[in-house]
């Protein structure tokens, strides 16, 4: 048997952070992963690589598109999906090789294979090399999340896919139906949008991007439908078949709808399949989580969890900084995420990006506040760039001035968030946030006037 400090099941986002540090902090750390690259969904078959493909086709839809008003002439524009797709491995090849390479740099010692638990300290690992019994002082449970589906809906990795599959299709779809209008299903969306497909959203809910500020949610809405996806909101689905080389998709209340392709695409749940758990005793809770303390500690004694398996939005970087604080709890008693500076980002084109608490959120709990907005249209960078859709809206409580939320719609919107992060982890009030010096010509110059708006003196419009 091999006996190690800490242990870590999973080497996504949360769990390999949480083994880095944890050897930062002098610990002998293992971790246990399954799939022979390192990184997890996010790296693999999640973030990373969507980011690649909305990249890249975001490029090609501006060299058929834009580029003639910045005086660039071409002739056609061809798509090489192959290479584009090869693109995409070799960013994703870059990413994992690069978690391999911290794990040696940091002396993880890595088993390959499916852990199990034996009893509270002790797992077996198979399926990998070797079959392989390991005990540690503590284990950190940070196994991530799989693809939530429809009932009546069966995935045939197809005609009928989640997003993975939809990372990878071959051609582009002359007809691709997404269900579920939430991130992925945007994202993806406006992948084969842009890549010349005709793109359907179905969402069963009266608006899309569930739990984001309402006002960018219908703004967002507004210029995704300029762009040419069609929406169907309040569209339950109640199945969908294969005939032939299509798919059909069949709603209550409504005509039924053929495409060539079906995404699914109505969120995760957590993955804790054949861990062992009930050897441990360990219950998930009624949505398939693992119950966890302030600390991350489970009702086990040395057994914790992070990351989509535990309550929270199911976000990588929500999952790196609960690794970092567990890990520093176990070593040093204290470890804290402050979940109200957690972003938010959908990296369509305009992206949408939100951090702290929406207006709804804020009327449903009595919260007055005061609004400050600045819309693209009048920032110079933004002209420029010949981006003018959008804006940022900064919220403050109305007796204190301290920002309460910040939501941004418009050019890098996601790199712009982290501005509003940084102030609402430090507390920081609107007022900070307009005397703060913004160089010109930016796109940041935006926060800082919507912030500047929060008091009626905004400069620039």
């Amino acid at each position: 048997m091999t006996q190690h400090d800490l242990l870590v099941i999973g080497a996504g986002p949360g769990g390999y952070v949480a083994a880095v540090r944890a050897a930062q902090l002098g610990l002998d750390v293992a971790c246990v992963e399954k799939e022979q690259a390192l990184g997890g969904t996010c790296l693999r078959i999640g973030c990373i690589p969507s980011k690649a493909m909305l990249e890249s086709s975001e490029r090609y839809a501006e060299a058929r598109k834009d580029f003639a008003q910045h005086g660039i002439v071409l002739g056609d524009v061809g798509l090489d999906l192959k290479k584009m797709l090869k693109r995409k491995e070799r960013v994703i090849k870059t990413s994992t090789s690069g978690v391999d390479y911290l794990f040696k740099k940091n002396k993880i010692t890595r088993y390959l294979g499916h852990a199990t638990f034996l009893d509270r300290s002790r797992v077996q690992v198979s399926g990998g090399d070797t079959d392989t019994e390991i005990e540690a002082k503590n284990i950190i449970i940070a196994t991530g999340s799989k693809v939530a589906t429809l009932p009546g809906v069966n995935l045939d990795g197809d005609r009928i896919a989640s997003s993975t599959e939809a990372l990878s299709y071959d051609e582009v779809p002359e007809h691709l139906v997404v269900i579920g209008a939430g991130y992925i299903g945007l994202e993806m969306g406006s992948v084969w949008l842009r890549l010349g497909s005709r793109v359907t959203v179905l969402e069963y809910l009266d608006r899309i991007l569930p739990g984001m500020d309402a006002e960018m949610a219908n703004e967002a809405h507004t210029l995704f439908k300029k762009q040419g996806m069609v929406f169907e909101l309040g569209s339950k689905v109640t199945g969908v078949r294969v005939e032939g080389d299509h798919a059909i998709v069949e709603r209550n209340g409504a005509d039924p709808i053929e495409c060539d392709r079906v995404l699914i695409a109505v969120g995760r749940k957590p993955h804790t399949d054949n861990l062992g758990l009930d050897a441990i005793g360990l219950e998930l809770d009624e949505l398939g989580r693992i119950p966890v303390n302030d600390h991350f500690a489970t009702p086990i004694e040395g057994v914790y969890a992070i990351g989509d398996v535990i309550r929270g939005v199911m976000l990588a970087h929500k999952a790196e900084e609960e690794g970092v604080a567990c890990v520093e709890h176990i070593v040093n008693g204290y470890g804290h995420v402050n979940y109200n500076a957690i972003p938010g980002i959908v990296y369509t084109h305009p992206e949408v990006a939100s951090v702290g608490r929406t207006e709804e959120e804020l009327q449903d709990a009595g919260i007055e506040y005061r609004k400050g907005t600045y819309p693209f249209r009048a920032n110079g960078r933004a002209r420029a760039l010949a981006q003018l859709d959008g804006n940022v809206k900064i919220l403050a409580d109305a007796k204190t001035d301290r920002v309460l939320g910040v939501h941004i719609i418009g050019p890098r919107a996601g790199d712009l968030i982290a501005e509003a992060a940084v102030a609402i982890e430090f507390g920081a009030s609107s007022e900070d946030i307009a005397r703060t010096s913004h160089a010109h010509p930016t796109l940041a110059e935006a926060v800082k006037e919507a912030a500047l708006d929060v008091d009626d003196r905004a400069i620039n419009i």
